[in-house]
């Protein structure tokens, strides 16, 4: 929610009641600094009848529903930006936004370019790209090193375990040089 200030070159001034940030109202009417909705909280109506409660289709989850929040953690999860992602498809950065904040909807097309810009099948990208957790630990086991290192790992205290993990992390920070 926010507060109108002044209107400034016929651009609205508002501060997001959240954050206090002053700023022009933005197009998607979020706030630049803490992303909370600058648009006024509408009162929800008072309904004689309960709401009848949604049930997800037979064979689907609640996670096929949200398909801007799946490319937008798929996205994170890649470590991208926007303009990274829309690169990648060679779209406009605003287009990736405006899929993520659910402003626009991509077409089969564009699913598949980012599908293929994040590296997931398109089945994937509609499922928020998770994976079972058997899934990730059977891929971790097929990587050599992985598989070495698993008889060891149980016999390790916490102490060492930290240690070994704080090794890990210097040599790939800092990696050593052969004489």
């Amino acid at each position: 929610m926010a507060t109108t200030l002044a209107p400034v070159d016929s651009r609205e001034v508002v501060r997001c009641d959240h954050c206090l940030l002053v700023q022009f109202r933005t197009q998607n009417n979020n706030c630049r600094r803490c992303h909370a909705s600058l648009d006024e909280e509408e009162p929800e109506p008072v309904q004689a009848t309960p709401a009848p409660i949604m049930m997800p289709m037979p064979g689907t989850s609640l996670g096929h529903l949200n398909l801007a929040a799946s490319i937008r953690s798929l996205r994170l999860r890649n470590g991208l930006s926007q303009r990274q992602l829309a690169g990648r498809m060679a779209v406009p950065r605003t287009y990736v936004s405006k899929i993520e904040n659910e402003k626009a909807t991509p077409t089969l097309s564009s699913l598949e370019r980012l599908a293929r810009a994040l590296e997931v099948t398109v089945p994937e990208l509609l499922s928020g790209g998770e994976r079972s957790r058997q899934e990730e630990i059977s891929e971790l086991v097929k990587d050599q090193f992985v598989a070495e290192l698993l008889p060891f790992v149980s016999q390790l205290n916490g102490m060492q375990m930290s240690s070994i993990l704080t090794q890990v992390r210097d040599l790939t920070l800092r990696p050593r040089r052969s004489a």
